[in-house]
């Protein structure tokens, strides 16, 4: 079978349009600082996001994934909604000088909380309830901004129907909601805490995120958030978690997404520059394997590698 026919024939497509690239935005100015757990992957300032626009553009990429890397954090994460915090400036300064990008708000406290949780603390435990309000704030300010799309990645229950509520009492109903719906308690997101200066102070997030041993919760959790308003269901991570792809792919009818995330990525880099492995094939090959899950969206570090291989006829 000739090349031409081969690829005409391929039971999964990978479109460019269904590519995510997540953005380090940090206070402060100066030149992009790169992340030593993700080596290729840097923290930018809000001045200086051209930088990456401009490569993300010409591979074809429009949609990026903003994460929050400010300077001071305190107990309740107030930098995550303040009209002049890092992530509504890097909206801003997008919409004005890059309309064309596609620009999604993660909503979550973690990044911006001195104790790193992701919501507010009660005796020294997550206060569900009590977290809603104030993840419903950065969401409106994050719109406000010029948001495309909220991203709730905070796993309180009942934060899709609070986020909703509020946007739409603010006239952003049309403003969709990405739910990390299926968001596990994972061992892959080690070097994102490195990056977004995440980590918990004490304990962990088992809590209030998913136990990697279950399916059948996942597609309950997705099930309900999309009741309560979500537009689009998320599954993070990617690579250990494609049966829970295919179960919410097969049981959903809104688009879904799937975040191959940092843990993924430090591996994939890690073993190509030891010469493990054939780097851009097996970025190929992962991408490949999300979509034939079934997901609608790859959340990927590898956007514009994985561009690069679409336009190679390796992807596609």
């Amino acid at each position: 079978m000739c090349e031409a026919l081969r690829r005409g024939v391929r039971e999964t497509r990978v479109s460019k349009e269904a590519l995510v690239f997540p953005v380090f935005v940090r206070d402060g100015g100066g030149n992009p600082v790169e992340i030593v757990s993700m080596p290729g992957q840097f923290r930018y300032a809000v001045d200086d996001l051209g930088r990456i626009f401009d490569v993300l553009l010409k591979a074809g990429v429009n949609k990026v994934l903003f994460f929050g890397v400010p300077d001071e954090k305190d107990s309740v994460g107030s930098g995550a909604w303040r009209d002049d915090g890092v992530v509504q400036r890097a909206l801003r300064r997008t919409k004005d000088s890059f309309p064309e990008i596609f620009c999604v708000g993660d909503v979550c406290m973690c990044e911006y909380t001195d104790h790193g949780h992701c919501g507010v603390l009660k005796d020294g435990a997550v206060d569900n309830d009590a977290s809603l309000a104030w993840l419903a704030r950065i969401a409106l300010s994050q719109a406000r901004a010029g948001a495309d799309m909220i991203a709730p990645s905070d796993m309180m229950d009942g934060r899709v129907a609070a986020i909703r509520r509020v946007l739409d009492g603010e006239g952003f109903l049309g403003l969709p909601i990405m739910s990390y719906a299926a968001k596990y308690a994972s061992a892959f997101y080690g070097p994102f805490r490195v990056a977004a200066g995440s980590a918990p102070a004490f304990g962990d997030r088992k809590g209030y995120q998913m136990d990697f041993h279950n399916v059948k919760e996942a597609v309950k959790e997705a099930l309900a958030d999309v009741a309560e308003g979500a537009d689009i269901i998320m599954v993070k991570p990617a690579l250990s978690y494609l049966d829970v792809v295919r179960r919410c792919a097969e049981a959903l009818v809104v688009p879904l997404a799937a975040f191959s995330v940092s843990g993924e990525y430090a591996m994939i880099k890690a073993a190509g520059a030891a010469g493990f492995i054939d780097e851009d094939g097996v970025v190929a090959e992962t991408a490949v394997s999300v979509f034939r899950a079934g997901a609608d969206i790859l959340i990927s570090y590898f956007a514009v590698e994985i561009a690069r291989l679409i336009d190679a006829g390796r992807v596609g």
